[in-house]
């Protein structure tokens, strides 16, 4: 029920094939450092090697690479309040924005060689506190530093510009860009870190705005829920006005400086149980729940519309706020749940030799397997191919809940769990409460999951104590989950 990815951005016409038109400053200043680089030939070589894409592609053009280094040392190297770099920044903005995939790929090259060498400038003069500043904190918090200005310059440019409703928001969708290409460019690693620390702070979720999202709203809203809709996919506008009946909810988390672009969906369900599968969820010929005798609201899908979001804690109890905007309008809806995905199980199976899988099963059910099914498979590979998602057998069904109940409890990923969904459940302060067969059998719930889905169990009283538990390495699980350890 969560998906933190979305699909690659849309690139606009490549750099260097127009000047920007208009005699307005960002214009003139663009010129100016064109022409201020023109006779540098000197610098012709290593701007060439510096401003070269991967992949063997045609590299920024020499005068081109240049007038961006001079663009970005004084946008790294001014005080944050400096109107000439902060100009600087918004025509570096205006440039990316126009540019093809090709070009942004050298730009982002030559901004992470400026990253790499600025911080290290004096300050202006008569700042005396930040050249102490940077005496005192090093080289490596210098250019932290620095890359932290040139990010704050560019978040605090307002208005729309290109794709972008204003200087935060194109901040996002240049991570995005990083995060694609940082494989092949190391240098953005330290870009991005930095980057992704700033939008903990800057999309924290006491700082974002809830919204309920309904038939009713606008047509390009409802178009951008289908569109980034990447859980269970939106299959018609009939689908859609499914999921916003008057027996389901659906809420967006946006940020105040960007109100017109959904960070987050959350859709809702209201259900007289714990839901088990999403098929029964998400049936179009199914009734109308009657809403005063309902009991419990199931959380069937979160989706991350921001790519250049991914990986950026949103601050703990996220769903929290949604859980109290239900129970404002339903007072007696007690009981909060999820029906979620469980994408990481099949790589991780996969990925488990024999001897690994064998000692998750035990003695037990590996002897009942080999009574029923004979010799146990030879390793992770084999098992998945074994677990048929649709398969009646009990011997099946148990072996699939057993692993599934190991990789979401006890497989960690820096002392987190390592499935991204349970490491945000668990991170929001919910207990691990049920696992379902053939909850999803979809092609993706195939292939993700072996058709399994599991239920997180939120209970409002409950969630600063199991946040704790998690911190100590012991998620809070249910009796039916632990029976399965």
């Amino acid at each position: 029920m969560n998906s933190f990815d979305t699909g690659d951005q849309k690139i606009s016409a490549p750099l260097g094939e127009s000047e920007p038109s208009g005699s307005n400053i960002l214009s003139r200043l663009g010129r100016w450092w064109g022409r201020k680089g023109d006779g540098d030939a000197k610098a012709n070589a290593s701007d060439a090697k510096a401003a070269t894409p991967v992949d063997g592609e045609a590299p920024l053009a020499a005068r081109v690479a240049r007038r961006q280094r001079e663009q970005l040392r004084l946008c790294f190297d001014a005080r944050l309040t400096d109107g000439a770099a902060n100009a600087a920044a918004q025509a570096w903005q205006a440039e990316y924005e126009a540019a093809g995939e090709a070009t942004r790929r050298g730009m982002l090259a030559v901004l992470a060689e400026v990253a790499s060498s600025s911080g290290e400038a004096a300050a202006a003069d008569g700042d005396k506190g930040a050249r102490a500043g940077r005496a005192q904190a090093g080289p490596g918090q210098a250019q932290s530093n620095a890359r932290i200005r040139f990010f704050k310059r560019l978040a605090a440019l307002h208005g729309q510009r290109g794709n972008s409703a204003c200087g935060l928001h194109f901040l996002i969708q240049l991570r995005a860009d990083m995060l694609r290409w940082q494989r092949r460019m190391p240098g953005l690693r330290p870009l991005d870190e930095d980057l992704e620390a700033l939008f903990s702070n800057w999309f924290d979720v006491g700082l974002l705005e809830l919204q309920p999202i309904t038939w009713d709203s606008p047509a390009s809203l409802l178009e951008k829920l289908i569109r980034y809709e990447a859980v269970h996919e939106i299959a018609s506008w009939t689908d859609l006005r499914n999921r916003l009946d008057s027996d389901r909810r659906c809420y967006a988390f946006f940020h105040p400086r960007i109100p017109r672009e959904p960070l987050i969906f959350v859709e809702v369900a209201f259900a007289p149980e714990m839901a088990a599968d999403v098929h029964t969820l998400l049936d179009e010929a199914a009734p109308l729940e009657d809403l005063r005798r309902v009991k419990w609201a199931i959380f069937y899908s979160i989706s991350n519309t921001q790519a250049g979001l991914r990986g950026v804690s949103f601050g703990n109890f996220l769903l929290k706020r949604v859980i109290e905007e239900v129970q404002r309008e339903f007072p007696k809806v007690k009981q909060f749940a999820t029906l979620s995905p469980i994408p990481g199980f099949a790589d991780w199976l996969r990925k488990q030799d024999g001897d690994a899988v064998a000692r998750m099963l035990g003695d037990k059910r590996l002897a009942r397997w080999s009574e029923r099914h004979g010799n146990a498979p030879a390793d992770g590979a084999a098992w998945l191919e074994a677990l048929a998602p649709d398969a009646a057998d009990a011997v099946v069904r148990d072996t699939a809940l057993t692993l599934a109940a190991h990789f979401l409890v006890r497989e960690r990923s820096q002392s987190m769990p390592a499935d991204p969904v349970a490491r945000f459940h668990l991170g929001n302060g919910a207990c691990v409460e049920r696992l379902n067969w053939g909850a999803d059998l979809s092609r993706k719930g195939r292939s993700q999951s072996c058709g399994m889905m599991v239920n997180y169990l939120y209970v409002p009283e409950a969630l600063d104590d199991n946040l704790a538990r998690l911190g100590a390495g012991n998620p809070r699980i249910s009796r039916s989950v632990g029976k399965l350890l």
